[in-house]
């Protein structure tokens, strides 16, 4: 199943590779190189928004209705597509297809995964049709009716998919994303809310709608994802408020806008993209910590990339365990299973080492600093998409490096680990055991 859900990313990033290097996607004569638009297709598949060209500017209207289908697939997942286009034709599904699609979404049993899939399916469409219907009362006035339900449509898909493409290239200006409504509450709150809710996770909302919201009554997953998702949103955003408070970031902005900008970064951050400051100005702590919230992500089974909030929670609470000398790592009074360490280890390890040495890497082909290399890799591999503006100027080695981050990011680091494991069996046989020191 780990070798079939690549293989599917890539065919989905091929087609719209050359779906966008048709010449009537490109704006202007000619067409875009080839390259270029395996970039595009690769960010958007991968819902993560690091783009070479301006999305408004660059591509026309078929060029953008291509990368919002490609944010579209890639955030609910081609299986999710493809296992719907079976039920819609009275297809019978196999027990292989449900084992893939359970691999797919990250699904916790088999046995219901065909009304999974038309509960995400149809949770999604209403979601982002609440969040159309709800930008359109800020887009329609200003842009008109066509192009104001049109931008409300991309922007509504690009926020819950965590995609991060925008519109705005020709309104603010390229690469400007959402600076534009800074000081736009209404706009702000709208994008944090599709994108919190598409960071949950599809399981999370089935649990609290079967449960009618009761939180003691929620699996360990749903508790533990609401409440770190929470906490990050917060702590986020007053930290990110008191480290950039008189940084260039924020100059000359009120109280009011410094609160919602230090919000939505907090939000965005983990892994959606859109940016209402300039972050490149931002202060060295400042960026410290957006690299560490893009890193957490969001959480399993959700449009989000990272290493996800449960990973985060269970690595932080075996250091509390090994501190408090307990025996079992805990949780809302449940004991979590021992092995989980092991994959939270490994989750975290791939991540590392993935973001830093392709930062080493970036930096020395491309000559920028360090940290700037590190944004951007973290960014890639964790499918955010917040970049310093470098991403539209580096070469094919650069360039080819953080596609494979993306892919990496958005199929998952164990998913991407076992599609190329050795299928060898090994005997069950235990060795003889020996200590070491660690530590």
């Amino acid at each position: 199943p780990m070798k079939i859900i690549l293989r599917g990313y890539c065919t989905v990033i091929l087609l719209g590779t050359l779906l966008l290097a048709l010449p009537f996607a490109t704006k202007g004569a000619g067409s875009t190189g080839i390259t270029d638009c395996f970039f595009t297709a690769t960010s958007a598949t991968c819902v993560t928004g690091l783009i070479r060209f301006d999305t408004f500017t660059h591509w026309t209207l078929f060029g953008q209705l291509v990368i919002m289908l490609l944010i579209q697939i890639g955030g609910v997942g081609f299986m999710t597509i493809a296992i719907m286009a079976l039920v819609f034709a009275h297809k019978k599904i196999s027990l292989s297809q449900r084992a893939l699609m359970q691999n797919s979404v990250s699904a916790p049993h088999l046995g219901d995964i065909v009304h999974m899939t038309k509960f995400i399916a149809g949770g999604t469409l209403v979601v982002e049709g609440i969040g159309a219907l709800l930008l359109s009362f800020a887009f329609v006035p200003q842009f008109g009716v066509a192009k104001g339900i049109y931008f409300s449509i991309f922007h509504s898909i690009s926020a819950f998919c965590n995609g991060g493409f925008d519109l705005m290239g020709g309104t603010t200006g390229e690469f400007s994303s959402l600076t534009g409504y800074m000081s736009n509450w209404y706009v702000n709150i709208v994008i944090m809310l599709l994108i919190f809710v598409g960071g949950l996770g599809f399981f999370v909302w089935h649990d609290v709608g079967a449960k009618r919201g009761r939180f003691k009554r929620l699996n360990l997953q749903s508790k533990l994802v609401l409440t770190i998702s929470s906490f990050l949103v917060v702590f986020g955003a007053v930290v990110l408020f008191v480290l950039e408070f008189q940084s260039p970031a924020t100059e000359g902005l009120s109280l009011s806008e410094k609160i919602c900008a230090a919000l939505f970064q907090s939000v965005s951050a983990r892994t959606a993209g859109f940016n209402t400051i300039d972050l490149s100005v931002m202060s060295e702590a400042g960026k410290f910590v957006m690299i560490s919230l893009m890193l957490i992500g969001g959480s399993t089974g959700s449009t989000a990339g990272g290493m996800k909030t449960t990973t985060v929670y269970v690595l932080c609470a075996s250091i509390s365990a090994t501190f408090f000398h307990r025996k079992n790592i805990e949780a809302f009074g449940r004991r979590l299973e021992e092995n989980i360490i092991r994959t939270a280890t490994c989750v975290f390890m791939i991540y590392i080492i993935g973001v830093t040495g392709s930062a080493v890497l970036i930096s020395a082909v491309e000559g920028i600093p360090m940290v700037t290399a590190l944004f951007e890799t973290a960014s890639a591999m964790a499918t955010v998409g917040l970049s310093f503006g470098v991403t539209p100027t580096v070469g094919m080695f650069s360039k080819l490096l953080l596609a494979f981050l993306m892919i990496c990011g958005r199929v998952g680091s164990i998913t991407m680990l076992l599609a190329f494991a050795s299928n060898k069996n090994y005997t069950s046989s235990r060795l003889a055991m020996e200590k070491i020191q660690v530590g």
